[in-house]
């Protein structure tokens, strides 16, 4: 079995008509309607997903995921920040995710516009902050230290 890394965040709402998944997605500043051939069984898979995913204790009201930005930056995909939590997240162009505690909205504002994200994060959050993996992916550099 192969896994792969999925992000349903822009799914609003699915549909199953004359052998047809439908899918609604939120793209920002308009929605988009697909349709994609699939069997029934498709759309009762993610029907049981979205259960699953209700019934979960593990992510509750209070721990929302961060919203991430696109970067354009050599080292990272995205970068992403909550203020009232004082969390940094940064995703790794190879799918690596950290977050960095106690990282101050200056320090955040300063790395979105910093003109090397890679220089500013080498030299301002790498080894500085509290961090923690929240992934899966291996074979990466221990971006704490």
């Amino acid at each position: 079995m192969k896994l792969s890394k999925v992000d349903l965040s822009s799914l609003i709402a699915i549909a199953h008509s004359e052998g047809y998944l439908q899918l609604l997605l939120d793209r920002g500043d308009e929605l988009e309607f697909v349709e994609i051939p699939a069997p029934i069984q498709a759309y009762d898979g993610l029907q049981d997903l979205n259960e699953i995913i209700a019934d979960s204790p593990a992510l509750t009201a209070e721990e929302e995921p961060i919203a991430m930005l696109s970067v354009n930056s050599s080292m990272a995909a995205s970068i992403g920040y909550d203020k009232n939590e004082q969390l940094l997240q940064v995703e790794f162009h190879n799918g690596a995710v950290y977050q960095y505690s106690g990282v101050e909205a200056d320090t955040w504002q300063d790395l979105h516009d910093a003109d090397s994200i890679g220089r500013y994060y080498n030299h301002e959050i790498k080894g500085r902050y509290e961090c923690d993996r929240i992934d899966n992916t291996e074979d990466f550099d221990d971006c704490c230290d």
